[in-house]
């Protein structure tokens, strides 16, 4: 498919409170390093080329960038890189950030903040974007344990005005219910793509229910993760990929997007053709014939 002119607005809006972005965006995390990401010793990315990429973006429509502290590698970090390429930043730009999670400098992973720490991670975030307050922070969670405690500290930092949104990011449909009887939530974001875990399409259609966004991470590398993509495409993202003379990872995106008015898409990558080409398939419309196809292979992979 062409991708002359084809730009974020394609996949049309959704509202991250009274935030309104397109609902293709771009994920920061391959934007420090070639290769695979969040591992100790990654490869520097060539900075002209990482900043290159942002301000492109921004061109094509891309809106709402998906970020963390913890992206970087030897030399670079994603805020950094962001702030560099777009600060002052344009009316409407919504910056995403993550806390939770934290890595030495090494690049080692550490015991994740509790909920004394969350404000730290919040102003290191602020520093490292030249922001006075954040768009949008999700609280990033590993295991089952409550939240309450921890997404309590958010919240008050949002009554504190130095967040303006909240979400959650790798949580279960248990955790969704304990933050929104303590603050409002306007975003999800966990692993999800064609082939991905089943309880996620029931999270997905809770969210829509609830009108919050839901925003697929992995969607193109699925089991690959942070490696990125790995292995050979199934034959059925193949044929429909023939058919409308796109990528398999167009397919993959347009599949996401298609899944719910509510779905966001944030593709991450650091190289300028993938950029485009991932813009794109905002403009990706599959048949019904290419979504029952694609829909009967994600539920044979569960």
């Amino acid at each position: 498919m062409t991708s002359q002119t084809i730009t974020a607005a394609a996949a049309g809006t959704w509202t991250l409170g009274d935030l309104t972005v397109n609902r293709l965006g771009l994920g920061a995390m391959r934007l420090p390093q070639t290769g695979a990401a969040l591992v100790p010793g990654a490869v520097p990315r060539d900075r002209a080329q990482a900043i290159a990429v942002l301000r492109r973006a921004v061109d094509l429509g891309v809106d709402h960038i998906d970020t963390a502290a913890f992206y970087f590698s030897p030399l670079r970090s994603a805020n950094e890189l962001i702030n560099t390429a777009l600060a002052p930043y344009p009316d409407g730009l919504v910056i995403t950030t993550k806390v939770g999670p934290g890595r030495d400098l090494s690049g080692r992973w550490q015991k994740h903040a509790g909920p004394e720490q969350l404000r730290g991670q919040v102003e290191q975030n602020l520093r490292q974007l030249g922001r006075e307050h954040l768009d949008v922070v999700n609280l990033r969670i590993v295991g089952t344990d409550p939240i309450a405690e921890r997404f309590g500290a958010l919240a008050e930092l949002r009554e504190a005005g130095l967040v303006r949104h909240l979400g959650l990011s790798n949580v279960t449909a248990a955790h969704l219910a304990e933050a929104t009887a303590i603050a409002p939530v306007v975003c999800v974001q966990n692993p999800y793509g064609i082939g991905g875990p089943p309880d996620q399409d029931a999270l997905l259609r809770a969210c829509g229910d609830l009108g919050i966004a839901f925003v697929p991470f992995y969607a193109i590398a699925g089991a690959g993760r942070q490696g990125g993509a790995t292995g050979e495409e199934p034959p059925e993202v193949l044929a429909v990929a023939r058919r409308h003379g796109a990528s398999p990872a167009q397919v993959r995106i347009a599949w996401t997007l298609h899944r719910g008015p509510h779905v966001l898409a944030i593709p991450g990558t650091g190289d300028p053709d993938h950029l485009t080409a991932n813009v794109a398939a905002a403009a990706l419309r599959l048949t019904a014939d290419d979504l029952a196809v694609l829909d009967a292979l994600h539920r044979r992979a569960d």
